[in-house]
């Protein structure tokens, strides 16, 4: 008993006094890279997988204590060639998590500098199509994604990877086409997908006159931060579904200020809080000095 709490005081000494700064950073990352893993596998096959490798853990040790070498041998030796196994059977997975480091645009400057230059010309190309087709009454269901990644979204449809433009995004959504059916992804500056199936749904409060696109785009609103934008097949009226709630009727006007809101960088932000911050005080300045006016006549 002695020699346990002797253990146990060095090892709460230790942590105390001999960690360094550099230490705690390394155990932090460590846990967010775990945390990342846990929730990009949840609900897919590779946390089924996961579970199995558990199982034979738990079996390798069970084995070991019970004496029956056997069983014991042979998984010790899947568990040593576990690490090859693993990078066979996840090659799809690791590759699609490389290529998502490489197009992130924290790593690539280039890629911010291009969106940042098309970003009017983005916004314009998306009206143009919005209201092209809400003219001709041809349905549509383009998401835009934010913060929030929907890989498994895009998983479900058929992979595009072009500009953003009139043509491209009208192409799609044209009746009786292979990928008119379905939702559009928008990643920055480029549709990624088309003909993905979203979720539908539960809201109860949702008009009877609305249709499954309406539903769709309010689902996929409901579990992440995308903005959605529907166009009536019926009426033509455009809609946006954001965080559950659903407006609709939307103009060139509102279209543009919601496009803005989505792509505008931060410095932009800052720029424009600072020229309503500069008009407001001209206001008030020319306020002030209409009151001192009246009160000398």
């Amino acid at each position: 008993m002695q020699n346990v709490m002797e253990l146990i005081s060095a090892i709460i000494w230790n942590i105390f006094n001999r960690t360094r700064l550099i230490d705690v950073i390394d155990i932090m990352l460590l846990a967010l890279i775990i945390y990342e893993l846990l929730v990009h596998v949840r609900q897919t096959r590779v946390s089924q997988t996961i579970k199995g490798i558990v199982i034979l853990l738990a079996a390798t040790w069970l084995s070991g204590v019970l004496g029956m070498r056997t069983i014991h041998a042979l998984l010790s030796w899947a568990i040593n060639a576990g690490p090859v196994l693993l990078i066979v059977l996840f090659q799809p997975e690791i590759r699609r998590i490389l290529e998502e480091l490489g197009n992130n645009p924290v790593f690539d400057a280039a890629a911010r500098l291009q969106q940042t230059n098309n970003t009017e010309l983005i916004i314009d190309e998306m009206i143009l199509a919005l209201e092209h087709m809400a003219r001709r009454r041809v349905g549509a269901l383009i998401v835009v994604e934010n913060r929030n990644r929907l890989n498994d979204v895009i998983a479900t449809g058929t992979r595009v990877d072009g500009i953003v433009s009139q043509p491209l995004i009208e192409n799609i959504f044209e009746p009786n086409t292979p990928l008119h059916d379905g939702a559009v992804i928008v990643r920055g500056d480029r549709v990624v997908a088309a003909a993905c199936l979203l979720r539908l749904s539960d809201t109860t409060g949702v008009g009877r006159d609305l249709g499954t696109r309406h539903r769709a785009g309010l689902g996929v609103s409901e579990v992440s931060d995308a903005t959605v934008f529907i166009v009536s097949e019926e009426t033509g009226i455009i809609s946006m579904a954001e965080s559950g709630h659903l407006v609709r009727h939307l103009d060139e006007g509102s279209l543009r200020q919601i496009l803005h809101r989505i792509y505008e960088t931060e410095e932009e932000k800052e720029s424009r809080f600072g020229v309503s911050l500069l008009h407001f005080r001209e206001r008030r300045r020319g306020a002030r000095d209409e009151q001192q006016t009246d009160k000398k006549a």
